[in-house]
């Protein structure tokens, strides 16, 4: 199994989940800053649009972090970070792995760019329902699913890892603690330790 990655971008969700397994991969450095090293051939084969995360695993080649998350947890059943087919927990599991993506990332951006807010027009709602509504989810902690750590939190801490990181949150009774318990896992450790540029 194959990840392409760089430091400092979103590759790290991938690597932590990775981690998190325990399972043999190689990493394969794409400084996606580089245009050339963008143009990396097998690199373009796994991630069309040229982004970090990109896996490839035999035939597979996934270039979202979600997805990349999904694959893994329901290709390693055994790890148990995933709740499986039929699992009354599996639809809460699948909302939150999602949530990063197509909740908390696009709220980011639009208070980032003083955007106008739209909670009928953008699917996120707005920052400040995002937050809410994550911190509603995680107040049954100590994992979004309970005591179930999954690929969702791997999802959910590195995104609030940044909200944190980038100072969008000052503190918070909910969202900090839950980033110092992530923060805590040896895998969270293992893959940050990787994100030094070189």
């Amino acid at each position: 199994m194959k990840l392409f990655w760089c430091p400092k971008t979103r590759a790290v969700r991938a690597v932590w989940m990775l981690e998190e397994l325990g399972v043999p991969y190689e990493r394969v450095l794409i400084d996606i800053r580089d245009v050339q090293a963008k143009a990396n051939p097998a690199f373009r084969a796994a991630s069309p649009m040229g982004k970090v995360p990109a896996l490839e695993d035999g035939a597979t080649r996934i270039w979202d972090s979600g997805a990349i998350c999904a694959y893994l947890a329901d290709q390693n059943p055994g790890a148990h970070l995933a709740p499986a087919v039929g699992h009354p927990d599996r639809g809460r599991y699948l909302q939150w792995l999602m949530y990063t993506n197509s909740v908390i990332e696009p709220a980011m951006a639009e208070k980032l760019s003083k955007a106008p807010v739209s909670t009928v027009a953008h699917g996120w709602g707005s920052y400040e329902l995002m937050l809410d509504t994550l911190r509603a989810g995680l107040a049954g902690g100590p994992w979004i699913l309970g005591e179930r750590f999954s690929a969702a939190d791997v999802m959910l801490g590195t995104a609030c890892h940044f909200l944190r990181q980038f100072k969008m949150l000052e503190s918070d009774p909910v969202v900090f603690p839950y980033v110092d318990r992530c923060a805590a896992r040896p895998a969270f450790q293992r893959a940050m330790a990787l994100e030094v540029l070189p």
